[in-house]
């Protein structure tokens, strides 16, 4: 995410599993009628795992509120989820498991485009939907306190909450959910989904998130004090030394070490975020990658840095608002690109 976030619940200008434990609606892609069991609950057509397979449930979660305003989201949604299932190929025994966080209103857009669009799908799925009143009224207690710190405006609003369910993702998801990805809306995907959850295994000792760096110089911009104080620092700089920050358009969240880490869970605590923030002068606007970029600048380890190719951001918004000498050095992606990322609703490149 750069100066604007389009994913699948925020927008700016230019931010996957059982879920029982969640209190959430679901509505399952297992095979059968269209039958409607409970007021919660909806089984739809799909091809189910053989009983006889063992493999991986991939979980990802997308954000999608709000869908009823415009027809942009829709498209958005509609050409992520094709370009992911041209693109998929899961081992034997894998089944995609699709959380989408929505609301009502949007749930009934989502559940049209999905029977529309999975029925194409080459693999096992399923379909879990959570509310977002629900999840939010979880996340709000938790990270109430940082929301004054990378949040829009002087207040902090309920409502902004959702933007930082990656940030304690793993107190809110069952503990049998050991590894959820997050992704953005604007995305197109040009490789296999199962690829991207491979870098799970990459991850050293002691990291917890996957994400890309942010390929603007968005950090550079919002750290302007710190750096003008410590004029040394490798804090804004651009790659490969410096550390220009977080997108948060792909997020892998290895819930399982979150839970363990005892440094990540003190990190959340509002004495903590507040001893960052005064240290590196920081004040954002992009919600939980804002506090991911600001606590990777003191806690490196935490993070397994994906390859730019892996979140091949196409924002140029700074590029004409002060940085053109210094852009390129930020922007460059070497490599075959994996998945195009949008951001600040800039045209993905057509096959």
């Amino acid at each position: 995410m750069a100066v604007g976030r389009a994913g699948w619940a925020r927008s700016q200008p230019c931010a996957l599993a059982l879920a029982a434990a969640l209190a959430v609606c679901a509505f399952y892609y297992l095979g059968g009628g269209g039958e409607t069991f409970s007021t919660a609950t909806r089984r739809l057509r799909a091809t189910p795992a053989s009983p006889a397979r063992r493999g991986r449930a991939l979980h990802l979660l997308v954000l999608f509120t709000k869908a009823e305003r415009g027809p942009s989201l829709r498209d958005k949604a509609r050409a992520a989820l094709r370009s992911l299932l041209r693109h998929g190929r899961l081992g034997r025994g894998d089944a995609l498991r699709l959380h989408l966080v929505t609301d009502r209103n949007s749930r009934d857009i989502a559940e049209g485009l999905l029977r529309d669009e999975l029925g194409r799908a080459a693999f096992p799925h399923q379909i879990i939907t959570h509310d977002v009143n629900e999840l939010t009224e979880k996340l709000f207690p938790i990270v109430e306190a940082m929301q004054k710190h990378f949040s829009a405006g002087t207040g902090t609003y309920y409502s902004d909450s959702i933007f930082f369910l990656s940030v304690a993702m793993h107190r809110i998801m069952p503990p049998e959910i050991t590894q959820i990805i997050q992704v953005d809306l604007d995305l197109k995907y040009k490789a296999n989904i199962r690829d991207l959850f491979e870098e799970f295994d990459s991850f050293k000792e002691g990291a917890v998130i996957g994400i890309a760096r942010e390929m603007q110089p968005v950090y550079r911009h919002t750290f302007w004090q710190y750096r003008r104080e410590n004029p040394k620092t490798r804090v804004g700089e651009p790659p490969p030394d410096g550390l220009p920050g977080f997108n948060s358009g792909v997020l892998l969240l290895n819930l399982e070490a979150m839970r363990r880490s005892k440094l990540y869970n003190q990190l959340l605590e509002p004495a903590m975020v507040q001893k960052l923030t005064e240290k590196y002068r920081f004040k954002g606007h992009l919600g939980d990658q804002d506090f991911f970029t600001m606590v990777g600048m003191e806690h490196p380890e935490l993070f397994h840095v994906l390859d730019c190719t892996w979140n091949r951001q196409l924002c140029t918004w700074w590029k004409d608002h002060g940085y053109s000498d210094v852009f390129d050095q930020y922007f460059r992606c070497d490599g075959e690109v994996k998945i195009y990322h949008g951001n600040c609703n800039t045209p993905i490149p057509e096959d």
